[in-house]
């Protein structure tokens, strides 16, 4: 058994240091004895505190996780936790027990990677996204704590049934589409990696909505999911960080330097709290954090205003506050709305880099020029931009740094992740709104402008066309602030999320940069990182079938970590016996999806006659739900018109649509209500019912998702070509052996090259014929 640091880890520093797991480890069973890293290794100091020395004994080991332990954890939240009694345990209950269970373990691993990390000194890296759509925890933390088994039979035991209790989880209501997935996965993918990695975002009260169709249309509702409480966040009121916004700037003369200086002053203050989650590795012992940031009044409560009568004024502040971190994207139609977005994006940036900038100078003496070698912030997409003249502030107000310092060192802590060649997609804010809002930044992004102008200057000469496409600002009416360009002048690396959509990002996006960085040296300005998914989620934890189906035949397990292992199910596939496992895997996962929707949306799918044609995503004109739609048409109309004696010719087909529409994209919206119309007259057609069913499926999330995609025969990706940065639900429909129904755009392409063409069924233009087919139109 492991005794200390060393038998934990390795650490040796000729080669990547890596966490390692023993086999005592694999299961955690037993009273584990708990690492002991130097700086907390007070038990063979001869000097150290007797209750220092006691503190420590009582925590030197693990949580047990047999059956026994497991059902003891459960029952002391169940009393102490929940004060419940042995007479009202209701299943609901139960959950939260066992989830307050399962969190308590993962915060020892949580406790003991962060001081593993800390006491290495590692460079870590910081993942900054206004979204993260994580979906259940409880499943996916006993899978990946590799206890789900003993947690499953202690509950039986206890009289519960553990996949029943999965279903009274809230999912997380921080994420709204593929951006958000990418970030969970993202972080699912760096746990099990060992990677020294946090999340940061915002923890909306309300997220993005609650999507239910009333009369065939969207209606947005709160998304309570906080409302029982999260189990597995903790909560931490001894990190709060001070967020100024409005105000004015005063220069004045440092006394020391002799250099003109500036301070923000003013304005309103608002506290961000953090609430972390522990997000679990697989097969490791490695747990990193996801800190979300709360806002919260720095005044709670006006005693005087409300003394006097004046009782909504008295708590006008806190509601002020509170709207911050309320809903994620609201309304952007209106100033209100478009000012809350930027409050919001500066507010979490604000506290995350203050938090980060807290852990590099918690090193006594430590040099601002470790800065670059200890951090690294990846920005997804450009929402969270406003952390790099955070940053600049900090250095420049702060810290004291001179301007070319500061630059330098914020240049090599940022890099940017691109999601999308749209030009309308790309955040642009008023110069104005900036100017009111963070009136320093406004100071510090036009200084950084005019650096960068001179150095483009030095490149093109006076080519002003491209010199303008390069500006930070917008020339117009209204002068705008291009995020987007802020960010690759500020980062080391700007990447794509595909092969296709990296090459548009550096040859129809950011020409000009290209050629700025190539002409500079620079040639890995521009990089690709192609989009993943986990298969922990999408294949162990939704497709358990299928997930055993792969290991039986592949001999283990180990495709969970290293999933090209997959390649070797080809040696089986003229296998009859393998083919007919797999037929009742897909069979067994339409019976749940049809159950599903019988049950939510009253329409009964035929599993043993019919091709389940799927198209889930976020609604939007370029995804092309429309034409699946027209397409849907044009199959009732072929159908309707044929004699009966032919329609028993046809392949019968269920259609099913499901996604959000932002509440404030009409088009959208419509086409949502179009869908619905479609499906009542098709499903109420006896002539054509039998052969042809349509379904929108409200409310799309990570969990609904876990039971639609294992079903799917065949799914729709066909977004106009050069339009789907890459697409993330192609990849979990592919690894649920469902077929593609696509254009050649985003992660299509390299998926259709590893799977090869005959996987996919591609039809539509070519990105290069895009152009020239809307000029003709």
């Amino acid at each position: 058994m492991a005794t200390g640091v060393d038998d934990v880890f390795s650490t040796d520093t000729t080669q990547h240091w890596e966490m390692k797991r023993k086999a005592s480890f694999s299961k955690l069973t037993g009273a584990v004895p708990r690492t002991i890293p130097g700086m907390y290794n007070v038990v063979e100091d001869p000097h150290a505190d007797d209750k220092k020395e006691k503190l420590w004994k009582l925590m030197e080991t693990y949580l047990p996780s047999d059956v026994h332990s497991i059902q003891r954890s459960i029952v002391n939240h169940v009393e102490y936790t929940l004060a419940k009694t042995r007479f009202n345990l209701d299943p609901e209950s139960c959950y939260r027990a066992a989830a307050f269970s399962v969190r308590d373990r993962l915060i020892e691993t949580l406790n003991d990677t962060n001081a593993f990390f800390h006491e290495k000194d590692v460079k870590r890296a910081y993942y900054l996204s206004l979204e993260f759509l994580l979906g259940r925890a409880f499943q996916n933390a006993l899978v990946n704590l590799d206890i789900e088994k003993n947690y499953r039979t202690a509950l039986a035991d206890l009289g519960f049934n553990l996949e029943q209790l999965y279903e009274f989880e809230h999912d997380p209501a921080l994420g709204n589409g593929g951006l958000g997935r990418l970030a969970a996965c993202f972080l699912d993918s760096m746990a099990t990696l060992n990677l020294p990695c946090w999340g940061y975002g915002i923890r909306y009260t309300y997220g993005i909505f609650e999507q239910k169709i009333v009369n065939g249309r969207q209606v947005e509702y709160p998304d309570y999911w906080l409302t029982l409480s999260n189990p597995w966040e903790i909560e931490r009121s001894d990190c709060t960080y001070a967020v100024r916004i409005y105000g004015n700037v005063t220069e004045y003369r440092d006394p020391q330097t002799g250099r003109m200086r500036s301070k923000w002053v003013g304005g309103e203050i608002v506290q961000a709290m953090a609430y972390d989650t522990p997000i679990p590795g697989f097969d490791t012992y490695n747990t990193i954090n996801l800190r979300l940031w709360k806002a919260c009044p720095s005044k709670e409560f006006d005693f005087h205003l409300f003394d006097v009568g004046r009782y909504l004024e008295s708590v006008r502040e806190r509601q002020n506050a509170e709207s911050i971190s309320a809903v994620l994207y609201p309304n952007d139609n209106t100033q209100e709305g478009r000012e809350l977005r930027l409050k919001q994006q500066y507010f979490f940036c604000c506290a995350t880099i203050q938090d980060v900038l807290r852990r590099f100078k918690r090193a006594p003496g430590r040099d601002w020029k470790e800065l670059p070698e200890k951090i690294q912030c990846q920005l997804n997409d450009t929402h969270p931009t406003i952390a790099i003249p955070e940053l600049m502030r900090i250095l420049l107000d702060v810290e004291g740094l001179d301007w070319e310092t500061a630059w330098d060192l914020t240049r090599k802590c940022f890099s940017y992740t691109n999601h999308t060649v749209l030009p309308e997609a790309l955040e642009k804010w008023s110069a104005d709104l900036i100017a009111k809002l963070l009136p320093r930044h406004l100071l510090i992004i036009n200084e950084i402008n005019f650096r960068f102008l001179n150095e483009a200057r030095e490149i093109f000469g006076d080519d002003w066309h491209k010199i303008g496409r390069m500006s930070i600002y917008e020339e117009g009416n209204e002068k705008r602030i291009r995020m987007a360009n802020l960010a690759v002048i500020g980062g080391t690396h700007v990447n794509g999320v595909a092969a296709i959509h990296s090459e548009l990002v550096r040859t129809k996006l950011f020409p000009e940069f290209a050629e700025f960085y190539a002409k500079k040296g620079i040639q890995d300005k521009f990089l690709n990182v192609t989009n993943g998914v986990t298969p922990r989620r999408w294949i162990y934890c939704a497709n358990r079938g299928l997930a055993d189906l792969f290991s039986n035949w592949l001999g283990s397990d180990s495709w969970l970590k290293e999933f090209d292992m997959i390649a070797g199910l080809m040696n089986h596939i003229e296998n009859d016996s393998f083919r007919a496992e797999w037929a009742a895997v897909k069979k067994e996962n339409k019976k749940r999806l049809a159950l599903w929707v019988e049950q939510r949306c009253g329409v009964k799918l035929n599993v043993e006659t019919m091709l389940f044609d799927i198209q889930v995503k976020r609604i939007h004109e370029y995804k092309r739900q429309l034409l699946n739609i027209m397409y849907i048409i044009h199959r009732y109309l072929s159908i309707k018109r044929m004699q009966p004696a032919d329609r028993a010719n046809v392949q019968p087909r269920a259609c099913l649509i499901g996604g959000k529409a932002a509440p404030g994209y009409y088009t959208a919206k419509t086409i949502i209500k179009l869908a619905n119309n479609v499906s009542q007259v098709v499903n109420n057609d006896p002539d054509v019912s039998e052969y042809l069913k349509v379904v929108f499926l409200p409310n799309y999330n990570v969990s609904n998702a876990q039971v639609i995609i294992p079903a799917s025969d065949i799914s729709q990706h066909i977004s106009t070509a050069g339009t789907e940065a890459s697409g993330t639900s192609n990849m979990k429909f592919v690894m649920n052996g469902g077929l593609i129904v696509g254009t050649l755009d985003g992660a299509n392409i390299e998926i259709r090259e590893e799977g090869g063409d005959d996987t996919m069924f591609i039809f539509g233009a070519k990105e290069h014929e895009v152009d020239a087919i809307r000029e003709r139109v």
